[in-house]
C-alpha cells in the first residue's frame, strides 16, 4: 500500500463545531441577500427616449352580450385568448362561452370580439362554433395570427354526453374577409 504524499490533516474530520460554524455562514448569506435587494424596476422610459405608442387593449368579454340562448342560466367564459388575427394592428378577443348548466358539460361555442378603433364597446363579430355542434373545447390558444382548439364531440346522437368518441384538432385563420377553418398537419381524429 502506498502512503499519501501529504500527512493526514486533523481538519478533514467534521465535528459539531464544524457544522454549526457551516450553518451559521449559510444564515447570515441568507439574511444579507433579503436585506440587500436591488431597486424595483420601472416601466418608464428614460429621459429624451421617445416612447413606443401603445397599443389597444384586447376587448374584454365581461362587456358583451354573447349570442348564446342559455334559458334561465347565465353564460360563462371558460376560456379566452387575445391575439391581432386580422392583421389591423388591434387585437381580437376570442372566447368560448357555455350556459352555466348545473349538471353534464354544456356544449361550447367560439366567438370572436373586436371594436372598433374610435368605439369603446367591444362586440361579437364571428362565431367559430355553434353549440349545436356539440363541441366541447380544449386545448384552446390564439398564436401567430390563428385560432386553435382541440374539439371533443360524437359521432352520432346516441353516443352519450358523458363520453365524447371523436378528437378533432382545428384551426382558424382570417383569410379574405372570413375565418377560415382547417385542420393542421399531423392532426388526427380518434
Amino acid at each position: 500500500m502506498q502512503q499519501p504524499a501529504v500527512p493526514e490533516l486533523a481538519h478533514t474530520h467534521t465535528r459539531p463545531i464544524h457544522w454549526l460554524a457551516t450553518a451559521t455562514a449559510v444564515a447570515a448569506v441568507v439574511a444579507l441577500s433579503s436585506i440587500a435587494q436591488p431597486g424595483s424596476a420601472t416601466a418608464a422610459q428614460p429621459a429624451g427616449t421617445p416612447a413606443e405608442p401603445s397599443p389597444a387593449a384586447a376587448p374584454d368579454t365581461t362587456a358583451v352580450t354573447f349570442p348564446l340562448d342559455c334559458g334561465p342560466v347565465k353564460s360563462v367564459v371558460a376560456k379566452q385568448a387575445s391575439g391581432d388575427l386580422d392583421g389591423d394592428g388591434r387585437p381580437e378577443t376570442v372566447a368560448v362561452v357555455h350556459c352555466d348548466a348545473s349538471m353534464g358539460t354544456p356544449p361550447d361555442a367560439v366567438y370572436v370580439l373586436t371594436r372598433a378603433a374610435d368605439d369603446t364597446a367591444p362586440r361579437v363579430v364571428a362565431t367559430l362554433l355553434e353549440p349545436k355542434d356539440r363541441y366541447t373545447v380544449t386545448d384552446f390558444a390564439v398564436r401567430e395570427g390563428a385560432v386553435t382548439a382541440t374539439l371533443l364531440g360524437y359521432s352520432s346522437p346516441d353516443v352519450p354526453n358523458c363520453c365524447p368518441d371523436l378528437k378533432e384538432s382545428v384551426k382558424w385563420q382570417w383569410r379574405n374577409g372570413a375565418f377560415v377553418r382547417s385542420t393542421p398537419a399531423g392532426a388526427r381524429s380518434v
